[in-house]
C-alpha cells in the first residue's frame, strides 16, 4: 500500500522556523564569553582535580548576572593543545574536565594566547583566566602577546600556583600589560581559588560594577588592579 504524501510546511511554518533560529543564534552569540584554560601537565594534576570541583562556583557567582559561556582549554604532553566547544551548562564543563589527565610536557601559553586572541576577533571573549605553575617560554613572548591582548580588550586573569619568582613576575607583568589582574594561591587554599573564579566569573558576566558589587575579598584584590 502507497504511503500518503507526506505534509509540505508552509511558507509561513518555514519563516518562523528560521526567525527562531536566528534567535537562539544571536543569543548564545551575545552570551558573556569566559576562556577559562589551565596548565595541564604533569605537575598540575592536585589543582586540575580542585578546579574541577570549583568550576561550579564559578557559574554560580555569574547566573546571579547574566548567562555565561565557557571554553575550557589546556596543553599537556607532546604539543597536545584543546579547546572545547562554548559551554553554557556547568554540569557539560565539569564532564569534560574530569576526563582529562595531566600529562607530562612543556607549557603552551603562547600557543593558548594566540588561541584566545583569534576566539577574541571572532566574538568578544570577556576576560581569559589561566591557571599554572610554570613557564618553559620567553617571558619576552608572552608578554608581547599580553600586550596584543590589551590593544584588542581582552584582559588576562593570571592564577599562579606556588611561589616562583620568575613566573610571579612574568604573570604580574602579562596580567598588567592584557589590562587584567594576577593573583597567588596554593594546594591548601581551594578556598581562595574558588574566590578568585568566581570574581572574575562576576567581572565576565557583568563587568566591573558586577566585581564592585561582590563583596568577596579577593574581588576587592583584583578590583585594584584593574585598570
Amino acid at each position: 500500500m502507497a504511503k500518503p504524501p507526506s505534509k509540505r510546511s508552509s511558507a509561513t511554518e518555514i519563516n518562523r522556523f528560521l526567525q527562531q533560529t536566528k534567535s537562539i543564534t544571536e543569543f548564545v552569540a551575545n552570551q558573556p564569553r569566559l576562556l577559562f584554560a589551565i596548565d595541564a601537565t604533569a605537575s598540575r594534576q592536585p589543582t586540575w582535580d580542585t578546579a574541577c570541583h570549583l568550576q561550579q562556583e564559578m557559574f554560580q557567582a555569574s547566573s546571579k548576572i547574566a548567562s555565561l559561556s565557557v571554553q575550557l582549554c589546556y596543553f599537556r604532553g607532546f604539543h597536545d593543545f584543546s579547546a572545547s566547544p562554548w559551554l553554557n551548562n556547568s554540569a557539560e564543563l565539569s564532564r569534560k574536565m574530569s576526563a582529562v589527565r595531566c600529562e607530562g610536557g612543556h607549557t603552551q601559553i603562547a600557543r593558548l594566547l594566540k588561541h584566545a586572541q583569534t576566539e577574541h576577533q571572532k566574538v568578544a571573549i570577556k576576560a581569559v583566566v589561566f591557571i599554572g605553575d610554570a613557564i618553559e617560554e620567553s617571558p619576552d613572548s608572552l608578554c608581547n602577546l599580553a600586550g596584543q591582548c590589551g590593544l584588542l580588550k581582552l584582559p588576562l586573569f593570571m592564577f599562579q600556583e606556588g611561589r616562583n619568582r620568575r613566573v610571579t613576575n612574568t604573570f604580574k607583568d602579562m596580567a598588567r600589560l592584557s589590562g587584567g589582574a594576577f593573583a597567588h594561591f596554593d594546594q591548601n587554599s581551594a578556598r581562595r581559588l574558588a574566590d578568585l573564579l568566581g570574581a572574575v566569573a562576576s567581572y565576565a558576566a557583568g563587568g566591573r560594577q558586577a566585581l564592585e558589587n561582590n563583596n568577596s575579598e579577593m574581588a576587592k584584590a583584583l578590583l585594584k588592579q584593574l585598570p
